[in-house]
C-alpha cells in the first residue's frame, strides 16, 4: 500500500514539474509571437495553451485516481485518467483548428515578419526543453502505466516536432523574405496537430468504452497457456477492464467437480498469484468457478481421474477467442 502512495506521490509531483515548465514555456512563446508576429509561431503558442490547460488537468486527475475506493466508486476512481486524456485530445484539435484559421486569413490578407532572429533562438530552446520532458512523461508513464503521463509526453514531443518545423520555416523565412512560407507551414501543423488530437481521443474512448486490448490480453493469455497446470481444465469468459493503472480481471476457471471447496479455492488461488506475480500493474481479481462437465472430458489432461466419462482427446491451446468465449472449452473449441 505505502508502495503504490509513494508511486501515486511520485506521478503527481512529476505532473506539477510538467505544469510549471509548461506555463514558462507558453509565456516564451507569446513573447516570440509578438516580436515576430509570425503564423507558424502562433501555432506553437496555441498548442502550449492546450499544454498548461492539460497539465492541470492531468495532474488533477493524477490526484482524483489515487484517492482509495469509496462507497460511490467500489472501482476506484482510475477511469478519471481517460476522461482527461479524452478532453485534452479535444483541446489539441480545437488548437489545430484555430491556428488553420489563423494560416488561411494571413494568406488572404498578407502580412510581414519581425525579429526573426528573436523569434528562432526563443523557440528553439523551447523545443530542447518540450522534448526533453517529453521524453521523461513518457517513460515515467510506461514505467507506472499512467494514461496520463504518457499522454502529456506524447503531447510535448508533438509539441517538439511542430516547434522544431517553426524553427526551420522561421530560418527559411529570415534568408529568403518569402513570407508567405510561414502561414503554409502553419497550415501543415494545424492539421498534424488535429491529427494528434484525434489519436489522443480515440484511445481515451476506448479505455472509457472498456474496449478490448489486444496486446494485454495476449500478454495474460500467454502466461497462463505456459505455466497451466493439469487440474486447470479451462479458462473461460475473460473480461479485462482498465481504470488508470490498474487492471480488473474478470474470469471462469473450470475445475474438476469433485474437488473440496477448499482444493478448488487453492487451484484457483494459484492462477490468481501466478497472473499477479507476471502483471507490472495492480491487479484485482473477480474469479469464478465452475465445475467440470461430461462435454470436458475431451480436454481434460488428468490421467488418474477417477469419474472420467468420455476419452480424452486433445489438449486444446488457451487463445484469445476460446478464452474470451463464455463457453467451457471442448475438442471442438477455437485455437486461433
Amino acid at each position: 500500500m505505502n508502495k503504490q502512495k509513494n508511486k501515486n506521490k511520485d506521478k503527481i509531483g512529476f505532473q506539477k514539474l510538467i505544469a510549471v515548465f509548461g506555463v514558462i514555456l507558453f509565456i516564451g512563446k507569446i513573447i516570440a509571437w509578438k516580436l515576430t508576429n509570425s503564423d507558424s509561431v502562433f501555432s506553437d503558442a496555441m498548442e502550449s495553451i492546450v499544454n498548461v490547460i492539460s497539465a492541470f488537468m492531468g495532474l488533477y486527475s493524477l490526484h482524483l485516481a489515487a484517492k482509495p475506493k469509496d462507497e460511490d466508486h467500489p472501482y476506484g476512481h482510475g477511469k478519471v485518467e481517460f476522461v482527461t486524456s479524452g478532453i485534452e485530445g479535444a483541446l489539441i484539435a480545437i488548437a489545430g483548428i484555430m491556428i488553420i484559421y489563423e494560416g488561411i486569413n494571413s494568406l488572404i490578407v498578407g502580412k510581414t515578419l519581425d525579429k526573426l532572429d528573436w523569434g528562432i533562438a526563443i523557440i528553439a530552446v523551447t523545443a530542447i526543453v518540450n522534448y526533453l520532458l517529453g521524453y521523461i512523461s513518457i517513460k515515467k508513464g510506461e514505467a507506472e502505466n499512467s494514461l496520463v503521463l504518457i499522454s502529456s509526453g506524447k503531447h510535448l514531443q508533438s509539441d517538439t516536432i511542430t516547434t522544431l518545423g517553426v524553427v526551420i520555416s522561421l530560418i527559411v523565412v529570415y534568408f529568403t523574405k518569402i513570407y508567405w512560407i510561414d502561414s503554409v507551414v502553419a497550415l501543415i501543423f494545424g492539421g498534424y496537430i488535429i491529427f494528434v488530437g484525434y489519436k489522443i481521443v480515440r484511445k481515451s474512448l476506448s479505455g472509457i468504452m472498456d474496449e478490448q486490448d489486444p496486446d494485454l490480453l495476449n500478454q495474460i493469455i500467454k502466461v497462463l497457456e505456459e505455466n497451466r497446470r493439469t487440474e486447470w481444465i479451462d479458462v473461460h469468459n475473460m473480461k479485462i477492464q482498465q481504470f488508470g493503472a490498474s487492471l480488473h480481471i474478470d474470469a471462469h476457471i473450470t475445475l474438476p467437480w469433485y474437488y473440496s471447496l477448499r482444493d478448488a479455492h487453492n487451484e484457483m488461488e494459484k492462477m490468481i498469484i501466478l497472473l499477479a506475480k507476471n502483471t507490472k500493474r495492480t491487479v484485482e481479481f473477480n474469479f469464478h468457478m465452475d465445475d467440470c462437465k461430461p462435454m470436458c472430458c475431451s480436454v481434460c489432461q488428468i490421467k488418474d481421474c477417477p469419474v472420467r466419462e468420455k476419452d480424452f482427446v486433445k489438449r486444446v491451446r488457451w487463445t484469445p477467442e476460446n478464452v474470451t468465449s463464455v463457453k467451457k472449452h471442448t475438442a471442438d473449441s477455437p485455437e486461433h
